[in-house]
């Protein structure tokens, strides 16, 4: 397989997992040892526990990197991996290997409302991303507000906020992000 940039990664759906992308640069000649290793860390985070998969993507050639893929299946299995003595010791034990991290991307789901599906475009700031929602959040909820919930005063509490619920989330996801996200495109990615 080829590698490919991660400013150029395909943003993943939002399930809530994270994927860590991690690209290297291995000194020529040390190749052979570099994918020992590789392959060891891999293995070794595949037993955490919300460890999803991962993938070991060659070197195209030449200075093109390494790609390590980690996926998990939420914030704190990838963070209970990346804070292990496990992983530690792999990296405690790296030298000689003759590699370096050169870039490392990591992706969480929300991503995926900033992007058209297979864009690679990478994703703002998370902080463009907070307040995009937010402005896309508050007509959708000054709308509810006026038009729905008055509605759906008669049913139960927990109908009519599975109603809200459903039809916020069908708004934000096909009406206001992606206007947002157009309106602000060039302030959310220069």
């Amino acid at each position: 397989m080829t590698a490919i940039s991660l400013e150029h990664a395909t943003v993943p759906a939002d399930t809530g997992e994270v994927t860590l992308l991690i690209a290297r640069r291995v000194e020529p000649g040390h190749e052979a040892a570099f994918e020992l290793w590789a392959r060891g860390i891999l293995d070794s985070a595949a037993a955490f526990p919300g460890h999803l998969g991962y993938g070991l993507f060659r070197s195209s050639g030449g200075d093109a990197p390494w790609f390590l893929v980690h996926r998990f299946r939420d914030e704190a299995a990838c963070r209970a991996w990346q804070e292990s003595p496990e992983r530690a010791a792999w990296f405690a034990g790296c030298e000689g290997h003759h590699h370096t991290e050169i870039a490392r991307r990591t992706l969480t789901g929300m991503e995926t409302w900033f992007a058209k599906p297979g864009s690679t475009r990478p994703a703002p700031p998370r902080w463009k991303m907070a307040i995009s929602a937010t402005l896309a959040i508050y007509p959708i909820s000054v709308l509810g507000s006026l038009v729905l919930i008055p509605r759906l005063t008669g049913l139960p509490l927990l109908l009519s906020s599975a109603i809200v619920a459903c039809v916020f989330n069908v708004l934000m996801t096909y009406v206001a992000m992606p206007a947002v996200s157009r309106l602000l495109r060039r302030w959310l990615t220069p």
